[in-house]
């Protein structure tokens, strides 16, 4: 028996280091899309304001953040003891904690990611922490009769000074960030290589002791080589040495002006390399916190001769704890091949750019209601404003908001200046917070400062205000859609883990591992096919006008084809729901094409801005043609909607079903028109325009047969007994099809004019 229980005990041993080397595993996985998620605080402004090729960006990020990483204390004790109290808990419940954690954040990380929408790595360990203790606790609560409470078991102070944290961040990032970017876009203008003789140096002085000021607070500080003695003498001396960097950095930035460097490049890049080292220093623990946190139990439990997980109470991480540097290490090179390779972290960039862009674009987000709203109440706000701001006073203000004088880089979303703003503002607010114990996230602050900036130059024109608001909206309440995904998902892991056993566990780590690496895979489908985006970044950023239009012509020739291609395919398969009293069909079908709105109004956005690239002569030529074939696109997209939808109400209140006769009848026309579709489809994707021409005589004979089949079906309305639901809906259907097959013509006309001349 003696031997049976010191085997059952060895096995235990031995599940729990397979739990530990789980957890690392997780951590690998966590730092990955981690990085991924967090790539858009640093990166942002660099990639936005193009100030360096893309390859030298990264490599200065990548070194920051190896920096970082090597240099961080590496364990924060939120992950120890900053949610938890874990006197409380014995070593099995803690190891279900932690795993129930890191399964949660690959998860939700990895989701946001896949998104493109960033997300806070602080709320969700926070949170998932919280989620799962509350299940532990719960259960503790519930098995023992000892009057405690919730209290004694969690640290729910910790929580709500993080909730309080991003309510506060998120309002004053947004109006510092407005206000400076303001009052820098009026000192420079956009035309801001023009007397920058001494401002500059002033300016670059200010930049760049804001920045190094953050990296004192908000980096130094925590390094692991950093020494009591080397901390309290910065804390006494920070103002000393923020005046000696201000002159010394002043100097310096009008020193290399006189030798033709951009300064503003300067300041960029060391900003993202300062805001990339802090990332990895301090955030590191929302990644490898757990993890380790988990290890140091392990450890714990093993110094203690093993023996029972459930009776081994885990006090010893109330104990501050370091981090071996071989971990730290090892962080910062998953880290850097994360950052150099990972495509989800350059597409969680693209949102925030997309964002914050000076210029119109393709908008990534549709309108809302709040949205609208705010923009309205925004515009009423600051019409009265216009209307007590004195004549001369507004006029100068004009002057200085000349965008038609911007210089930025060919491709850029915004200028140097405001990249420049973007890292000085969220480097001292975060540093500012940081001195003040706030435990601001670096997500959330630069972001809003990034969307501020972008309002306070006035990139969100009446155009596009409500797309931009809708896109903030949406990101914010993804931050906050994280705190409550992630405590419900971790909370319920931990209930599945506990009553599961050891069993059921390895089964959801695994699980979970599977669901990333499969996201992945799809992912990377997902982008290998999006040639459309890089066509569309091709055409943009091509410097040769003439050569604009060839790329341009294949672009709209390919979209044609997409868009023929769906049509025949939803029409059939409308009229085929219909017929056969499809309802699921019907179903899927309506909400695609209340999607496509979207699609054809962002796709119409996207072209318009290409035919501007083109040569003046050429688009003063094509541009006729080219919004008459858009025209017909939504025309036919208009007749697909009225004969969908009521179709769609037609069968989903078991009307009667159209009768047989008149379904063969139709189904005959129905084929050929789908048939001529397909066609166009392929001649436009393989540039054979002039085969459209066979269609010429082919669509007005469909229209022909159409306009038989309508007149037929009048007079047996006026002879028969016909049942009059029924007949309006075979009405709408003939009349709609034959609508089809005249903007068909019309298609098939202007796209030869267009491509061919």
């Amino acid at each position: 028996m003696i031997f049976l229980q010191s085997s059952n005990i060895l096995f235990m041993d031995y599940v729990y280091l397979g739990f530990v080397i789980f957890l690392f595993i997780l951590a690998i996985s966590d730092l990955w899309v981690g990085v991924s998620n967090d790539a858009v605080n640093f990166l942002n402004s660099a990639i936005g304001s193009k100030a360096a090729r893309f390859r030298t960006i990264i490599i200065v990020a990548a070194i920051g953040v190896f920096c970082g990483a090597v240099m961080s204390n590496g364990m924060m004790d939120i992950a120890r003891h900053g949610i938890f109290r874990p006197e409380q808990f014995c070593f099995q419940e803690l190891m279900v904690i932690f795993l129930a954690v890191m399964v949660t954040d690959i998860i939700l990380l990895d989701v946001f990611n896949s998104l493109g929408l960033p997300t806070s790595t602080t709320v969700s360990m926070v949170f998932e922490l919280l989620g799962a203790t509350f299940a532990m606790a719960m259960l503790k609560m519930a098995a023992a009769d000892d009057g405690m409470g919730f209290a004694d078991y969690m640290n729910t102070e910790k929580a709500l000074s993080v909730i309080m944290a991003i309510f506060v961040s998120v309002a004053i990032a947004f109006v510092f960030g407005f206000l400076i970017q303001y009052i820098t876009r009026i000192l420079f203008t956009f035309n801001f290589r023009k007397n920058l003789t001494w401002k500059i140096g002033i300016f670059g002085g200010i930049a760049l002791t804001a920045i190094v000021y953050f990296m004192l607070i908000k980096g130094v500080k925590d390094l692991s080589f950093m020494t009591a003695e080397a901390k309290a003498w910065v804390n006494d001396n920070t103002w000393m040495l923020l005046l000696i960097c201000f002159i010394g950095f002043t100097i310096l930035m009008q020193v290399l002006h006189f030798c033709k460097v951009n300064v503003f490049k300067v300041i960029v890049l060391v900003g993202t390399f300062s805001l990339a080292t802090a990332f990895a220093g301090n955030d590191l623990v929302n990644f490898i916190g757990v993890p380790l946190a988990g290890y140091s139990s392990y450890t714990d439990y093993m110094a203690a001769g093993g023996g029972d997980p459930a009776g081994h109470m885990m006090g010893a991480l109330n104990e501050p704890a370091s981090t071996p540097v071989i971990f730290l290490f090892c962080a910062g090179i998953v880290m850097v091949i994360a950052l150099a390779t990972s495509k989800k972290a350059h597409n969680v960039t693209k949102t925030e750019i997309g964002l914050s862009r000076q210029d119109e674009g393709d908008e990534m987000f549709g309108s809302s209601k709040v949205a609208r709203s705010l923009v309205r109440w925004s515009n009423m706000t600051a019409e009265k404003v216009v209307a007590v701001t004195p004549a001369k006073v507004r006029n100068w203000i004009d002057k200085r908001f000349d965008e038609t004088m911007i210089c930025k880089e060919d491709g850029a979303a915004y200028d140097l200046v405001r990249a420049s703003v973007n890292l000085m503002v969220a480097s001292m607010l975060i540093a500012l917070g940081t001195s003040l114990k706030l435990p601001l996230s670096t997500t959330y602050v630069t972001f809003m400062v990034a969307m501020s900036t972008s309002l306070a130059d006035r990139a969100w024109s009446r155009e596009s205000a409500v797309f931009r608001v809708t896109g903030m909206l949406s990101v914010i309440g993804g931050w906050f859609v994280t705190a409550g995904v992630a405590f419900a998902g971790a909370f319920i892991l931990a209930l599945l883990m506990h009553f599961g056993g050891t069993v059921l566990t390895v089964i959801l780590v695994v699980a979970g591992l599977a669901a990333l690496i499969h996201s992945n895979v799809t992912y990377k489908a997902k982008d290998d096919g999006n040639g459309s985006d890089k066509a569309f970044a091709a055409i943009v950023t091509c410097k040769d006008s003439k050569s604009v239009w060839g790329l341009f012509s294949k672009y709209v020739a390919a979209h044609e084809a997409d868009f023929l291609k769906r049509l025949a395919s939803r029409y059939v398969r409308i009229t085929n729901g219909l017929f056969s009293e499809n309802i699921k069909t019907l179903r899927r079908t309506t909400d695609e094409l209340r999607k496509e709105k979207t699609t054809l109004k962002n796709l119409r956005r996207k072209e318009t801005i290409c035919l501007r690239r083109v040569d003046t002569e050429t688009a003063m030529t094509k541009s006729a043609w080219f919004h008459m074939i858009f025209n017909n696109m939504e025309q036919m997209y208009y007749s697909l909607r009225r004969i969908c939808e009521p179709a769609y109400e037609h069968v989903d209140n078991h009307f009667s079903p159209i009768p047989q006769n008149y379904v063969d009848e139709f189904c005959k026309s129905r084929d050929k028109l789908s048939e001529v579709i397909e066609g166009m489809a392929t001649a436009c994707e393989e540039g054979r325009f002039d085969d459209l021409r066979n269609y010429d005589y082919t669509l007005p004979a469909l229209q022909t047969e159409f306009s038989d089949l309508r007149k037929a079906l009048m007079e047996d309305i006026q002879k028969k007994n016909l049942n009059l639901t029924v007949a309006y809906l075979y009405l709408n259907l003939i009349q709609e099809s034959e609508q089809l097959a005249i903007e068909l013509t019309q298609m098939s006309r202007a796209a030869r004019k267009f491509q061919l001349g």
